[in-house]
């Protein structure tokens, strides 16, 4: 009886493992890049619109 299948199988495991774990890391970047570009975004706009005067001072921190 030979053990080729066995190898076989354990490296499609492998290679699944392998697979899904850099699909995930490629998701994890992409969320990643999104939440910084919308934090640029924002960060962005509150610098310009703090050039403009406050509404009101007892609302400003």
């Amino acid at each position: 009886m030979t053990h080729l299948p066995y190898v076989i199988a354990a490296y499609a495991v492998f290679v699944l493992v392998l697979g899904s774990d850099a699909i995930g890391s490629w998701l994890r970047l992409r969320w990643a890049r999104r939440l910084a570009a919308r934090r640029q975004q924002r960060q962005q706009a509150r610098t310009a619109a703090g050039s403009a005067p406050p509404l009101a001072p007892e609302l400003t921190r």
